[in-house]
């Protein structure tokens, strides 16, 4: 089943960049050719962007395709958080879509509760001080406690979607800083929030505010079992 989220995403994508259209093979068959075609597109994607060596391919298609199935207003931001690696690696990812670029690639934390170098625990509760997985779309952005921050939607029920109620931002913090790996090995931790280096976060919040999408990745199997999204 393909929705209008869908549609409009990949005609975005071919309209916008008409003479970069892969050439898929036709079988007269609209949605056996509407998957080629979208698997045509993650992949040149992937690839134009220079995510090779980044950001593992089969993270990235979970991501592209579950924006196809989410009513995002904003679809040619994609915001990605790869948890299932350590602290002291980059693992956030911003990347435009249209123009086919990777726009920052950065450190960044994860709940105190979720673990030390490596994110492991998740959780959808409140006081929690864990991290949670999967897809969210972007709110508003607004200066409260912890500076500039931005507002988070959870998409998955029963996973993320206590995000708004349990104050999960997006939000810049000291310690989240290159001299805290070369210290101690990795970065400080939130209290479930992924939080970001100082210098970038009004600049990356001010990109993907206002509707665009974030998918956080971990290898949490119970995650696996419960999301409604591309598990294919």
């Amino acid at each position: 089943m393909f929705n209008l989220a869908t549609v409009s995403l990949i005609f975005l994508l071919v309209f916008t960049n008409p003479g970069d259209l892969p050439a898929p093979v036709i079988t007269g068959n609209f949605t056996e050719d509407f998957h080629v075609l979208a698997e045509e597109f993650c992949k040149d994607i992937y690839c134009d962007a220079g995510l090779e060596g980044k950001l593992d391919y089969t993270i990235f298609r979970r991501a592209f395709k579950g924006i196809t199935e989410i009513d995002a207003s904003r679809k040619e931001i994609l915001t990605i958080i790869d948890y299932s690696k350590p602290s002291c690696d980059r693992r956030f990812y911003v990347i435009d879509l249209v123009n086919r670029k990777l726009l920052h690639y950065t450190l960044v934390a994860h709940g105190k509760n979720s673990g030390e170098l490596i994110c492991t625990k998740f959780s959808n509760r409140p006081n929690s001080l864990q991290s949670s997985p999967g897809f969210f779309l972007t709110a508003e952005a607004y200066s409260g406690r912890h500076g500039y921050s931005l507002r988070l939607d959870g998409m998955e029920p029963g996973l993320n979607d206590q995000a708004r109620a349990r104050n999960i931002v997006i939000h810049g913090a000291e310690y989240v800083a290159q001299h805290y790996v070369n210290d101690v090995g990795y970065i400080g931790r939130s209290f479930g929030c992924p939080a970001l280096p100082l210098e970038l976060n009004k600049k990356i919040i001010d990109l993907i505010k206002d509707g665009s999408c974030l998918y956080i990745h971990t290898n949490d199997k119970n995650y696996e079992s419960l999301t409604s999204y591309c598990c294919d």
